[in-house]
């Protein structure tokens, strides 16, 4: 089963004491094309090239300012070439993106000539980056000081390892049980390759270390924005619809990062369910565009490209 295929896409209802706002409006293609008067730091996941009708939405993302910064938060598509084409493309547009992986990226596929597999699969898609001049989470963090800054931009990648589990699980093995059990199955236990690590949740306990030591050096005086395609506390996956899915989408051991490290917002995708939150008080932003049979029944957000920090409005 398909990521999307295991999600309330269409649910905008959140829990109790969190903040949604619905942010769709049918748009037609002719309207992407917008002009701010001053740069922002504007994010987009889960733009999933692989489908023909993604494509030309891709293709009419524009800059609103020549200084706006774009995150691209994970699952851009499947096969390396799909990836390099859409990241060229908006690199060739905006001065500075920045790219963390989704779980589509690191798939390995009869579909991709690339069949590197895990760790090597990773390091080969940050090199491509690099030669395009996109930044990744093996970079050092940049510091974005237009509107809302100075604030220092995260990249990270931290994957999951099952501890998002359904009622009545205390263990992985419990929590995969009850998933195949209801059908509820995460394409990547087919495709995503962990090699070298033993399995995706040892390779997941050694990129928190890893991003833990990152973030610690960070000064606690520049606020973070937190960036990982998978969210890193679990109340997003609350209001999907098959609760077996969460288990494939973060780890508990990212839950207080927001508040151990002085965070000014938190950008993620995957879930397909586009929405501003807050926990403690810091906003928590998914700013996925998903597939077709998800945006198009709804229509596209009025804004494709979220900014990610209040912008200064002139008194």
């Amino acid at each position: 089963m398909s990521v999307a295929a295991a999600l309330d896409v269409d649910s905008g209802v959140a829990e109790a004491g969190v903040t949604a706002k619905a942010p769709f409006a049918p748009i037609s293609l002719g309207r992407l094309v917008r002009v701010s008067a001053t740069p922002q730091l504007l994010a987009i996941s889960d733009l999933h090239v692989g489908h023909a009708e993604n494509r030309p939405i891709v293709e009419g993302l524009h800059p609103e300012h020549p200084g706006d910064w774009l995150i691209v938060a994970g699952d851009v598509a499947e096969t390396t070439a799909d990836v390099k084409w859409a990241l060229s493309l908006l690199k060739s547009r905006f001065g500075t993106v920045i790219w963390v992986p989704g779980n589509h990226e690191l798939w390995t596929t009869t579909k991709d000539p690339v069949q590197l597999r895990g760790v090597r699969r990773y390091k080969h898609l940050v090199e491509m980056c690099r030669q395009l001049g996109v930044l990744t989470p093996e970079d050092e963090f940049p510091v974005w000081t237009g509107d809302g800054g100075p604030v220092r931009i995260a990249p990270l990648f931290v994957l999951y390892d099952y501890t998002f589990r359904p009622e009545g699980a205390t263990t992985k093995e419990e929590s995969l049980a009850i998933a195949h059990e209801a059908g509820i199955v995460c394409t990547d236990e087919y495709f995503l390759k962990p090699d070298p690590y033993p399995s995706i949740d040892a390779w997941c306990h050694a990129r928190v270390a890893e991003t833990e030591r990152k973030l610690a050096a960070c000064d606690p005086d520049v606020p973070l924005v937190l960036v990982n395609h998978w969210p890193l506390v679990r109340q997003p996956t609350r209001v999907l619809r098959y609760p077996e899915f969460a288990q494939w989408c973060g780890t508990e051991l990212s839950a207080d990062w927001h508040t151990r490290f002085n965070t000014a917002a938190v950008v993620y995708g995957h879930l397909h369910i586009p929405r501003h939150t807050e926990y403690d008080g810091v906003p928590f932003k998914e700013v996925s565009l998903g597939y077709p049979r998800e945006w198009k029944p709804r229509g596209l957000p009025e804004k494709l490209l979220r900014p990610v920090l209040p912008v200064r409005v002139a008194p």
